[in-house]
């Protein structure tokens, strides 16, 4: 991934520090190739494919910027790219995806299967399939954001990251606990998706309805497998965010940051600024995923 990934920035901003009262290391993915760091993962596992693979192409399922970072993937590595998209993903995303070269295959969220849709789409073409997060190389590409992190930084008290299907999270605890003993590892989830939090209690797996969220990249009703199998371990707690919240810390992130996040992005932001954070540690890093939303979209949840 060297050389092709962007080795992201780490912000600092001194209203932050003071107004959470702690100091706070932000990982902009926002900068990330395809704006988002789902980049890191689809390249390492594209790049791992045999020329013969990489020549019949590759199908993916997402509802954005896994989709995008697929289909870039795909075509810097001179593939090709079938991406399952949910038929409400951000125009945005379906946009740029497509700008990549990828074929767009539509299904409804709320009733649709994406992984039968996938699989059944990879048999048929003779395509490998690229899951979102349920891959060992998809989450070491992931967690290439919190090693570059800690690299920048230092030790950390905590870690922040949003969680969706847990690739993230999964890929940056293994390297930050490895780098880190004894590092609080925290994740961020939407009200309406508390899928992760749900199974950290159970003990396995639990599936929630289709999570009704502005934050799209975190709509997720059930962790996956391997991920959780990592998360449950490494995971030390996980807190929730209201989509107001989530919007508030968008709004924080543009008019005091000077950055733009999409609502997925924000998440782990708005868990610092809403003081769900106890006990609050002294150096916190927190990871920005992505910042793709459009300028539409923007207005739509801030205006």
């Amino acid at each position: 991934m060297a050389g092709v990934a962007h080795r992201t920035p780490v912000l600092r901003s001194r209203t932050l520090d003071a107004l959470v009262g702690a100091e706070v290391h932000l990982k902009c993915e926002n900068f990330q190739r395809v704006g988002a760091f789902k980049f890191r993962g689809a390249y390492n596992a594209l790049s791992r494919l045999s020329p013969e693979q990489l020549a019949r192409g590759v199908v993916a399922y997402s509802s954005g910027n896994h989709a995008q970072a697929v289909a870039l993937a795909a075509r810097e590595l001179g593939s090709h790219a079938v991406i399952v998209m949910p038929e409400d993903s951000p125009k945005s995303k379906t946009d740029a995806t497509a700008g990549y070269g990828a074929e767009i295959v539509r299904y409804d969220r709320y009733t649709g299967d994406r992984v039968a849709l996938g699989r059944q789409l990879a048999e048929e073409r003779g395509l490998a399939l690229i899951p979102p997060y349920e891959h060992p190389h998809i989450i070491a590409g992931q967690g290439t954001a919190a090693l570059e992190l800690i690299e920048e930084t230092g030790p950390l008290d905590a870690l922040l990251t949003p969680v969706g299907g847990g690739g993230l999270m999964a890929g940056s605890a293994t390297a930050a606990t490895a780098l880190v003993p004894g590092i609080r590892m925290i994740g961020v989830e939407p009200e309406a998706g508390d899928d992760t939090l749900r199974s950290l209690a159970a003990g396995h797996p639990v599936t929630v309805p289709v999570p009704h969220t502005i934050a799209d990249g975190q709509a997720i009703a059930t962790p996956g497998e391997l991920t959780f199998a990592v998360n449950r371990r490494l995971l030390d707690s996980v807190v929730l965010v209201s989509d107001d919240e989530i919007r508030a810390a968008m709004k924080f992130a543009f008019e005091r940051l000077k950055i733009v996040t999409e609502p997925s992005g924000a998440s782990a932001l708005a868990a610092l600024l809403t003081g769900r954070v106890t006990p609050l540690p002294p150096r916190i890093g927190v990871i920005i995923s992505g910042g793709n939303v459009g300028l539409e979209r923007f207005l739509e949840l801030l205006g």
